[in-house]
Parts: structure tokens; sequence; C-alpha cells
């Protein structure tokens, strides 16, 4: 897989987005008593790294995609023009980067596993469902994939420590992650929508 240096550039700048994203949200309790609940605003990084190259127009020569702006006065050109689009694979690869090292720098390391699998089994979902949602349904998608995600932490859970009573928690989560997902997927698609006029 051949990943051009604007690319690569564009992929470790939303990686460290998100990482310290993650972080910042590693050190804010969430007021709720609902166990492994959490906001997920890293994953609001993963699904406009998913969604970014639709509607720009290819350039010729580098294969950058030029977006057309609501307004070119308030919104600088670097951001109008950018490497695209990412595939599945580079957003993979920049979701798997914020999760390893998220767990090394925050010193989780026991929540690792509980994050690399509710992440594989959200972004797979995320994944596919970009194929069927437009840029304006975005926030479908956050939701899904948040829900997906705390389906993935309770299997991971019940696994390792052998309690399926775990599952309990189940619907709390699913109600708190199409919250927290609806917000991620909002936020997300309006970004995306401030780069880009039309689907």
């Amino acid at each position: 897989m051949r990943i051009t240096v604007k690319k690569l550039t564009l992929m470790s700048l939303l990686t460290a987005v998100a990482l310290i994203v993650f972080i910042i949200e590693a050190q804010i309790p969430l007021p709720v008593p609902i166990p492994g609940a959490k906001l997920g605003l890293a994953n609001t990084v993963t699904l406009f790294a998913l969604f970014l190259g639709r509607g720009g127009q290819p350039r010729q020569g580098d294969g950058s995609l030029v977006f057309a702006c609501e307004d070119k006065r308030t919104v600088p050109l670097s951001w109008r023009t950018v490497p695209a689009p990412l595939t599945t694979a580079n957003v993979f690869m920049i979701l798997i980067c914020r999760i390893i090292l998220g767990a090394a720098f925050t010193g989780r390391i026991a929540a690792f596993i509980y994050s690399i699998v509710g992440g594989m089994l959200s972004f797979a979902v995320q994944a596919a469902m970009k194929r069927i949602v437009t840029n304006k349904q975005i926030w479908v998608c956050g939701a899904v994939g948040a829900v997906f995600h705390n389906i993935g932490q309770i299997l991971a859970a019940m696994l390792i420590t052998s309690t399926p009573s775990i599952a309990a928690y189940l619907p709390l989560l699913i109600i708190a992650g199409i919250i927290t997902g609806v917000i991620t997927g909002l936020t997300a698609q309006l970004t995306i929508m401030r780069l880009t006029i039309n689907d």
C-alpha cells in the first residue's frame, strides 16, 4: 500500500489530534453512575477521517481534493486542499495507533483490550455504513458506531472476567452510546460540511 507524504502527514496529524482528545477526556470523569460510559470524543476524528474526501473535486498532479467552501474568506486555503481520499485502511491505521498510544500515555494498559475490541467492532460497522449514508447522515453512523463500541466492550469484559451478569449494563450503555454517538457524529458532520457545500 503506497502512501504519499501528504497523506501520511494528514494521517499523523489526525492521529495526534485524536490522541490529545482521548488523553484530555480520560482526565474528565463523567457525572453518571454507569461503569464504562464515556463521551468517546476521539471517535469524532475517526468519523471525520472516514468521510473526508466526499464532495471534493480531484486536482491534477498530486491527487489532492479541492473543496468548495461556503465562505472562502474565512477558510484558509490549506483547509480546502487535502490529500484525497483517505482509504478505509488509512483510517483503521489512525484508529489503531490512537488506541495503542492512548493506552501507553494514560497508563491504562489493562483497559487496552476493551478499547481495541470495542474500537474494531465500531469501526467495522461505521466503515460498512459509509457505503449507504450521506455526509448529512454521519450522526447516524456515529450513534450506531458508539452502540457497537459498547457492545464490543461488554463482550470483552464478559470473556475476560467470565461474568455474564456484566451484560446487565448493556441497555444503559446503549442509551449512553446513542447520545454520545450523535454528539460525536454531528461534530464530524458539521466539520466536513464546513469544508464542502455539496454532498
